[in-house]
C-alpha cells in the first residue's frame, strides 16, 4: 500500500469563486472549537462537480464543501480528524446528511479515525449521538499512537472525493469533487491507519 499522503496540488491553479454570505465574522488561525457550529450559508457552484481544486479558509465555506461532498456519497464515507472537530461536524445539517447517507443502502458505511476522544466523550457530539443509532454502520475508532499518522485532517468520499485540512489548527484547506487517484492515496493512508487503530474503552462505555 502507499504510504506517504499525497502533495497538496498546485496552488496556482485559477479557481472558480464560490458564493459567500458570511454569518459572523471568524479568525482563520487557530480555530476557537469551543465555539458553537451554525449552519452554513455559502453557496457551493455547480462548476465544483469536476476536478478543479476548490480552496477554501473559513469555517463556514469549510462546512459548505463538507456538506456537499456528504451529499454526493453513495458507498462510503471516512473521516479523519484530530477530535472530530465541533465546529464542523457537530451540527444538524453534517448529522442529517450521514444520517440519510447510512440508511440510503445496507451496505453504506461511515468510518471515523479520532486522535483524541476525550473531548466528544466530555460534551458530546452531534455524530455520537447518530453512532449510537447506528452502531452497525458508523463506527469511531482512536488512532494509534504508536503508529506514525499525519497531523492532518480529511474526508474521503467513495474513493473519489476529497476535503483535505492539512493544518488542523487553522480552517484553511482544499476540496476535490472528482480526482480519484488522489482520493485513492489518501484512502490507503487511511486503511492502514484503521488497521492499527484502537477501540477506545470511554467511546466504547459512551455508545452503550
Amino acid at each position: 500500500m502507499q504510504r506517504d499522503a499525497p502533495n497538496d496540488p498546485d496552488a496556482s491553479a485559477e479557481l472558480p469563486a464560490i458564493e459567500f454570505d458570511s454569518p459572523g465574522r471568524f479568525s482563520v488561525h487557530n480555530p476557537d472549537t469551543n465555539a458553537p457550529a451554525t449552519e452554513s450559508r455559502v453557496v457551493i457552484s455547480p462548476t465544483t462537480q469536476d476536478r478543479v481544486l476548490q480552496r477554501f479558509s473559513s469555517p463556514e465555506e469549510a462546512r459548505a464543501h463538507a456538506l456537499a461532498l456528504l451529499h454526493q456519497a453513495n458507498r462510503s464515507l471516512n473521516l479523519y480528524s484530530p477530535d472530530l472537530e465541533p465546529w464542523l461536524y457537530s451540527n444538524s445539517g453534517i448529522q442529517q446528511a450521514c444520517s440519510r447517507f447510512l440508511l440510503a443502502h445496507p451496505r453504506n458505511r461511515l468510518w471515523v479515525l479520532v486522535r483524541d476522544t476525550g473531548r466528544v466523550v466530555r460534551e458530546g457530539h452531534q455524530l455520537l449521538t447518530l453512532a449510537r443509532r447506528l452502531t452497525s454502520k458508523l463506527h469511531i475508532r482512536k488512532l494509534n499512537p504508536e503508529y506514525p499518522s499525519e497531523d492532518c485532517a480529511f474526508i474521503i468520499v467513495d474513493n473519489r472525493s476529497l476535503l483535505v485540512r492539512p493544518k488542523v489548527d487553522q480552517y484553511a484547506g482544499y476540496a476535490l469533487y472528482n480526482d480519484p487517484g488522489k482520493a485513492r492515496l489518501r484512502q490507503s493512508q487511511f486503511d492502514q491507519a484503521w488497521d492499527h487503530s484502537l477501540s477506545d474503552p470511554d467511546l466504547r462505555s459512551f455508545l452503550l
